[in-house]
């Protein structure tokens, strides 16, 4: 915190000082009210440790000051006062401040109090970005499901740090969206939210992409470019498909996070940058580090706090919420009203196992929107694979024919296991494995020997 001692003083304003600066803190004098409200105007004062007499003015009427609804200075106060100045410091209080402390000043006593209201701050920071986000018009839905309420809960806590950020889960399932959500509960919401697709951008470009480059740095650098890192300066850069990067680029990643600098292609400086990371895959780095695939160090320095988004179909409770939201965002219904959703319908698909999570959900919804009439979704607008499979028809992928010897129908029925396990896991053969209860091995050699099986269903 930047804390600032205002005492008429000498002695005690050096006391105090050395005090602040002892419990971790930087500091800033003033030797007058005047001096100290020029100061706090600027707005970047965290907590002031304030006299109550001063040459020039009186402490409470600068704690009143500031203190107002109106201020837009939002800086702590701890009186400073004497036994005999008792009732003038529960003046204070009454007036704004946060509390108040006796001389003279012990140092324990002092670091306790900042250590109070730094906590106080951090949570008031956390509530902030929490209204801002509901003000703002930007939060999605009512989670409902226990796993989402704990995901919500995650993000709240690590958005007012600048930890680096590992999501991960099957595609579809929000992952962006978590990311802009920890960005914009942070302290960086003002700045800039820069989403790069790893995996969308040719190699041969990367290095210029996320570090920028100097004009004639290679052929066809005919002007200077400011790279990801420079534009999401004091920002968040959110790496999606984190698992897309090559090994020489993983190693520069690294620096550029351990180091905060970074040098532009072609450029024989280097720059400091102020840029928190929030990386995305559906990918199993784990795996991809014993393969040596993927940088162990980096990995590491990613996941420094992870949060796992859940499938989908493990959500139910979230569907009918995520699907207001999507018909509250998509255009009105027909009849000039919002869209609505019936019933029936509504079941079905909170039933319905979501192999493609959220991003089918919401190409699913879009649909009904078109096809609906009467400003009612119904079953009839749901697309076959949705209605037909949730009503208890057989979907094509674990139909199985009764027809031959009992092992061929073995065979089949158990090829149609594992086609619909594959499935479910959204191709996920280390989640499809654990769902059929056998390892990952196991599940390679029955992938093989069911191959021309698993051609005839689908998978």
């Amino acid at each position: 915190m930047h804390v600032m001692v205002i005492e008429d003083e000498a002695a005690n304003r050096q006391i105090l000082s050395a005090m602040v600066m002892q419990a971790g803190h930087s500091v800033d004098v003033a030797s007058s009210v005047k001096e100290a409200t020029e100061k706090l105007l600027k707005g970047d004062v965290d907590v002031a440790l304030c006299d109550i007499r001063m040459p020039d003015g009186d402490g409470v009427e600068l704690v009143r000051k500031f203190r107002d609804p109106g201020s837009a200075v939002e800086t702590q106060f701890i009186m400073v006062t004497a036994f005999a100045s008792m009732e003038t410091a529960v003046e204070a209080l009454r007036a704004g401040a946060n509390d108040y402390i006796v001389k003279p000043v012990s140092k324990e006593d002092l670091c306790h109090r900042l250590s109070q209201i730094e906590v106080i701050g951090g949570l008031r920071e956390e509530n902030k970005a929490l209204r801002r986000l509901v003000t703002g018009g930007r939060a999605l839905y009512e989670f409902n499901s226990p796993v989402m309420r704990e995901v919500g809960r995650m993000v709240s806590k690590v958005a007012v740090t600048n930890s680096t950020v590992l999501v991960t889960g099957e595609s579809g399932t929000g992952k962006g969206l978590v990311a802009r959500a920890i960005h914009e509960q942070s302290p960086r919401a003002d700045f800039p939210f820069i989403p790069v697709n790893c995996s969308a951008i040719p190699e041969s470009l990367l290095e210029s992409e996320f570090f920028g480059h100097t004009k004639g740095a290679f052929t066809g650098a005919d002007r200077a470019r400011k790279g990801l890192f420079f534009q999401a300066d004091r920002g968040t850069l959110f790496l999606d498909e984190i698992g897309e990067l090559p090994l020489h680029l993983q190693t520069k990643l690294l620096h550029v996070i351990e180091d905060k600098q970074v040098r532009p292609l072609g450029g024989e400086q280097s720059r400091g940058v102020d840029v928190r990371i929030i990386a995305a895959t559906n990918r199993n780095l784990e795996q991809m580090v014993k393969e040596e695939r993927f940088r162990e160090d980096l990995y590491f320095r990613l996941s420094m706090f992870h949060i796992c988004l859940p499938p989908l179909r493990q959500r139910g409770a979230d569907i009918v919420g995520l699907i207001q939201h999507m018909l509250r965002s998509s255009s009105a219904s027909p009849s000039g009203g919002a869209m609505k959703l019936d019933p029936d319908a509504a079941e079905i698909l909170q039933s319905y196992h979501w192999p493609g999570n959220i991003r089918q959900l919401e190409n699913v919804i879009n649909r009904a929107n078109i096809l609906a009439d009467g400003g009612t979704i119904t079953l009839s607008d749901l697309p076959p694979e949705v209605s037909r499979q949730t009503l208890g028809a057989e979907p094509a992928s674990t139909f199985v024919a009764m027809e031959g010897s009992l092992r061929e129908q073995m065979q089949r029925v158990e090829a149609a296991l594992v086609s619909k396990a594959l499935n479910d896991a959204g191709g996920d053969r280390k989640l499809a494995a654990q769902r059929l209860g056998i390892g990952l091995s196991s599940l390679y050699r029955k992938l093989e020997e069911h191959a021309s099986q698993l051609e005839d269903v689908g998978a």
